[in-house]
């Protein structure tokens, strides 16, 4: 079995080429948005692909993120919550099924992986890449980059 680094670095490179399909496959919002929502994300891909112990503490929070916002898009589209409203084109909920997957597989890894990262420096990354990760979301919102 490949190392958890590895699988964590595949996890999120899924996430993120998912995502940009995305982008590429919506008419209602350009490919720029998903690209600036996935930046946190090429930090545990590079870590990953080099077997850095960082790589866990980088990418666990993001694959929480993108996995809740998945199953928020899942219980609209199933009719039960009308928190992430919107319209979704076959190719998107796909991919939302592609996401949905590699967060798991990645927290699945994360949760298995134990590293040489101090806790306190753990706690400090994750949380570092939780407002990372919130952050772009929240700037893949402002009208010029949600529009191109």
């Amino acid at each position: 079995m490949p190392p958890f680094s590895k699988w964590i670095a595949h996890s999120s490179l899924a996430v993120l080429v998912a995502l940009y399909v995305v982008g590429a496959a919506s008419h209602s919002h350009g490919s720029l948005r998903h690209e600036v929502q996935t930046l946190p994300l090429w930090f545990p891909i590079v870590w990953g692909f080099q077997r850095r112990d960082l790589a866990k503490w980088s990418a666990l929070p993001c694959f929480i993120v993108w996995l809740a916002i998945m199953i928020g898009i899942w219980l609209f589209l199933l009719g039960w919550s009308r928190v992430l409203k919107g319209h979704y084109n076959p190719v998107e909920i796909a991919m939302t099924l592609i996401v949905g997957a590699a967060c798991l597989c990645g927290i699945g890894a994360s949760l298995r992986w134990r590293t040489a990262v101090r806790p306190a420096a753990a706690y400090a990354v994750a949380a570092l890449f939780a407002v990372l990760q919130v952050l772009a979301l929240r700037l893949s919102l402002i009208r010029y980059i949600a529009t191109r």
